[in-house]
């Protein structure tokens, strides 16, 4: 009897030590992600920049993605939108739910959203030229937390919708 008590407490053994091994690897990869990504030097390719600009409190989305980006923007123009809008593929049905104008022309100032891909994009609309292209502001587009812009064509508007 002895030896299947001894045989059954190294077996426990062992699977403590796994599940402590496995609980270590848990907690010690997102410190090393987040080591990572604080030298922004790494993420920035030559032609998009980091944002480094003021941080909002009232955006109310998380940091570095798209919808934080449109957010701020909107409260930096004045025309701050409300924080429950979610990801951005339900902005325009939400925004209509709160009783602004969604459409499909560019205007300066709108919020430019998309449902394609998994969660969609929204962008803020900086300018719109005379000949209709039309020029956007944007985060986590070409990678997270970096900021460019994009002249899109004036056919193009019909592909998304903008929130007034």
């Amino acid at each position: 009897m002895l030896p299947l008590i001894a045989k059954g407490a190294v077996s426990f053994k062992r699977e403590i030590l796994m599940v402590l091994a496995s609980m270590a690897v848990i907690v010690a990869l997102p410190v090393f992600a987040l080591a990572s990504a604080l030298d922004k030097t790494q993420l920035a390719t030559p032609e998009l920049k980091l944002y480094d600009g003021p941080l909002s409190i009232t955006a109310g989305y998380d940091f570095g993605y798209c919808t934080y980006w449109a957010a701020l923007r909107r409260e930096q123009s004045g025309h701050p939108i409300p924080v429950t809008w979610g990801n951005a593929n339900t902005w325009a049905i939400r925004a209509l739910g709160d009783g602004y104008s969604v459409g499909h022309r560019p205007v300066m100032g709108a919020v430019m959203q998309t449902t394609a891909g998994a969660l969609g994009h929204v962008a803020y609309v900086e300018s719109v030229a005379a000949d209709g292209s039309w020029t956007i502001s944007e985060m986590n587009f070409k990678g997270w937390d970096e900021v460019d812009t994009r002249t899109l064509s004036a056919k193009a508007a019909l592909e998304y919708s903008f929130i007034y």
